[in-house]
């Protein structure tokens, strides 16, 4: 069912599912800007879904975890209009292998039209990273550079190298000598003691204002309306490569145009960017 054309967000009644706070940089945005009322519905264990401490794996990809989040969040609350719901991914740059890339989205699903609207957020500013090590001060020269203890840090026992955190695993350490008693008791058990950057958004503050970006994201493309019948998210959802060399004119991989289309009655809108010419070193005949 296709929300109708003056759809809106305003007064109804939103259900959010985290159990790490993110309610707080969440909630008074999608308030203030779509006038929802957010409340964070009690027992939705988003833990269940995976975790970045590895006790459960996460199957399937970010939007799939989002996904089942609402899904819970709708179950606990029966008379939410809608539901929203977080998820973070972290990991190598696909690009620039040397840096870490984290990724958020803010998703937001009405229970009774089925429209889904999607705020993301990507870039190099998180403190993901973790080190391996036999060494206490190696373990604390790594909690520095990440923060440490505003931003927290999980240690995890290993097994053949890798992360195992059915050998050993501790959260919410909160001091460096908390850090350095589980760091010995890791290497106790294990040989060497695995230390990461704790991910969960509670414990870091980075990744929380990421995921305040995301849901500034999301404002926008509630607020982005299709030309034709009005519903929301209305973006860019693809990019058109060709935009012709200044020297010679030759088509190049530099984009051209970015195209918009309506996921509800398929309206389409191609809009060109503001550049009229593509630099001739993108160019396959001037620099091949």
């Amino acid at each position: 069912m296709a929300p109708p054309a003056h759809y809106s967000l305003q007064g109804k009644r939103a259900a959010l599912a985290t159990m790490h706070g993110k309610e707080r940089v969440i909630a008074p945005l999608l308030e203030g800007a779509l006038g929802l009322h957010v409340s964070v519905p009690q027992g939705v264990d988003t833990d269940r879904f995976g975790t970045f401490s590895r006790e459960i794996e996460r199957t399937g990809s970010q939007l799939d975890a989002a996904r089942r989040k609402i899904l819970a969040a709708f179950d606990a609350d029966p008379d939410a209009d809608v539901a929203i719901a977080s998820e973070g991914s972290f990991g190598p740059h696909p690009v620039y292998f040397f840096a870490a890339l984290g990724s958020e989205i803010v998703v937001l699903q009405d229970r009774r039209s089925g429209l889904e609207l999607i705020g993301r957020q990507a870039d190099l500013k998180t403190n993901f990273g973790h080190v391996t090590t036999r060494s206490v001060d190696d373990a604390a020269a790594f909690a520095e550079r990440i923060g440490f203890p505003e931003h927290g840090v999980i240690v995890i026992g290993t097994s053949g190298g890798d992360p195992a955190p059915e050998r050993y695993l501790r959260k919410d350490v909160s001091s460096l000598e908390e850090l350095a008693a589980s760091v010995n008791e890791a290497i106790a058990a294990c040989g060497e003691a695995h230390v990461e950057a704790d991910m969960r958004a509670h414990r870091n503050p980075t990744r929380m204002r990421a995921i305040r970006r995301a849901t500034v994201d999301l404002v926008r493309v509630c607020r982005s309306l299709c030309p034709r019948c009005a519903r929301p998210g209305f973006v860019v959802t693809e990019t058109l490569a060709g935009l012709p060399c200044d020297w010679c004119g030759t088509a190049t991989n530099a984009v051209r145009a970015e195209v918009s289309v309506c996921a509800g009655c398929r309206y389409r809108a191609e809009n060109p960017v503001a550049a009229a010419v593509a630099d001739p070193g993108h160019c396959p005949r001037c620099n091949p």
